[in-house]
């Protein structure tokens, strides 16, 4: 695989910072919302919890999508495979980190 020019974006960037920044867009939106609705005596619907869970799922993949590209996609063929290690455990991280927030989350909801 060879390098791109320098200089020249690679055509997924652009793609994935709209991904991220509109799935950001909606996680915010959707937490001051629930914020702005749920009360004590009315909870809000474990259902729209999939909305920011989603949304938060999204930005996760955008930024794993434009870490891949900042640290393998754009060095020398003989250091990728470094990168590629290097990137695999941290996309594995970040997703556990992920997984383990919603799993949490979705537990402490039924614990009431």
């Amino acid at each position: 695989m060879s390098q791109l020019p320098a200089g020249k974006p690679d055509r997924r960037r652009k793609p994935l910072l709209i991904l991220e920044f509109s799935c950001l867009a909606i996680l915010l939106t959707s937490m001051g919302w629930f914020s702005s609705q749920s009360s004590a005596d009315s909870p809000i619907s474990p259902a729209w919890l999939l909305l920011p869970a989603v949304a938060s799922l999204g930005v996760f993949l955008s930024f794993i999508g434009l870490m891949y590209l900042r640290w393998v996609a754009s060095v020398r063929d003989d250091r990728r495979t470094r990168h590629k290690i290097i990137f695999v455990l941290l996309a594995v991280t970040l997703l556990g980190v992920w997984v383990y927030g919603i799993g949490n989350t979705w537990l402490s909801l039924n614990a009431r």
